[in-house]
């Protein structure tokens, strides 16, 4: 298995890593709350020691120190309560909403949720509270957790988005050069075999039987027709106003005759009228003949194919259903994938090359409508009409 083929589980074994840095970052950052939210317990608890002492004390110097400790507290809001649960004093709350009563009693409830009310008991056997909330430190670091995972997440997609765009543009223009170098090479071998083919058929001129050399020449006229498909990849194809029917029964026509005899290949045309689209001649010729090559390979001995035309809306369709071995759900988008491939031969990348030429230069869509292993799948291409 080459390291294209490899790519999933490096995927895999970098989102284990990217999963196991987010749990440490989280639990040493939930640690680091934790820790904050014991010191402003701490604190809390000074205050409340404080508040404590300001009701049994006279002594002045006891309650400068008293005055100070409360007034020293900068950054735990704090509501302090008598005995009804109705604030008596507060500190560190909204400014511009601490006039409104409603407005302390929701901040006593919160904060009573937030963390443990500290109960100051008096020797008249009154008891007071204090209510505290989390500093603006304290909120932060709690928060930060989320904030991370965002920053992660947008981090991540951007990356993959990166990524996908990378490589298909370098595959792109891997398979293009590659389509390109292989219509070049073909071009001057074929221009030498046709030349000769016609000093042949010159020189034979009166010969009885010709069919070898026709044949021949039919032979050609097909190479030709592969290096053209292969010469247009890679740059915008020209799309004329077509009929889709003739052309599918054409290339049917074509496999039908070069198929087993164990096949039954099938043409239904369900349309009303013929369809017209725009589209490149050569270029859909081949979609069609790669998929049904496709589905005479996936009949290992005795099946059928059946090939439907019809129009859903403002689509011209084309489905093809073959009897074959199906393709599993998991790999329904895989197969588009350049290198994919169930044969032992080929370089999969026939598909990859259909998807390209219906979805990129003829604004249409190819998909896996079906498939069921053991019995059989459906593909099914999508094309705009033009108007009659």
């Amino acid at each position: 298995m080459d390291l294209y083929k490899k790519r999933n589980y490096w995927k895999r074994f970098l989102l284990v890593i990217g999963v196991l840095i987010i749990i440490f970052s989280v639990n040493y950052i939930r640690g680091l709350a934790k820790e904050i939210a014991l010191q402003e317990r701490e604190k809390a608890e000074v205050i409340a020691e404080a508040y404590r002492d300001l009701n049994v004390t006279n002594d002045p110097d006891s309650l400068n120190n008293i005055f100070k400790i409360i007034s020293e507290n900068k950054l735990i809001p704090i509501i302090y309560t008598d005995q009804n649960h109705e604030a008596v004093y507060h500190n560190n709350l909204d400014t511009t909403k601490v006039s409104n009563p409603k407005y302390l009693e929701k901040q006593v409830k919160r904060f009573s949720k937030l963390n443990q009310v500290i109960e100051l008991n008096f020797d008249q056997s009154e008891n007071h509270y204090l209510y505290y909330g989390d500093s603006d430190l304290l909120r932060k670091v709690k928060l930060y957790p989320f904030f991370q995972l965002g920053l992660i997440g947008l981090f991540i997609l951007i990356s993959y988005i990166a990524f996908n765009a990378s490589k298909r543009a370098e595959q792109n223009r891997v398979w293009v050069g590659m389509a390109k170098e292989t219509a070049h090479q073909l071009g001057t071998p074929l221009s030498s075999i046709a030349a000769w083919i016609e000093i042949l058929k010159d020189k034979w001129r009166d010969e009885e039987d010709t069919s070898i050399l026709n044949d021949l020449d039919k032979d050609v006229q097909r190479l030709e027709l592969v290096a053209d498909r292969f010469s247009k990849i890679g740059s915008p194809p020209k799309l004329t106003d077509e009929a889709l029917q003739p052309l599918v029964k054409k290339v049917v026509e074509y496999i039908s005759k070069r198929a087993s005899s164990k096949v039954v290949i099938s043409l239904e045309d369900t349309t009303a009228d013929e369809l017209h689209v725009s589209m490149n001649l050569s270029l859909m010729d081949w979609v069609l003949e790669n998929l049904l090559k496709n589905a005479l390979d996936a009949i290992e001995d005795v099946g059928k194919i059946e090939v439907v035309i019809k129009e859903k809306n403002e689509l011209a369709v084309i489905e093809i259903t073959d009897s074959g071995k199906g393709i599993p759900k998991s790999k329904h988008h895989t197969i588009f994938e350049p290198g994919f491939s169930t044969k032992k031969r080929g370089w999969g990348i026939g598909l990859t090359l259909v998807k390209r030429i219906v979805e990129q230069y003829h604004s249409g869509r190819i998909y896996v409508k079906q498939s069921v292993p053991g019995k059989g799948t459906t593909f099914r291409i999508e094309l705009s009409k033009n108007e009659a």
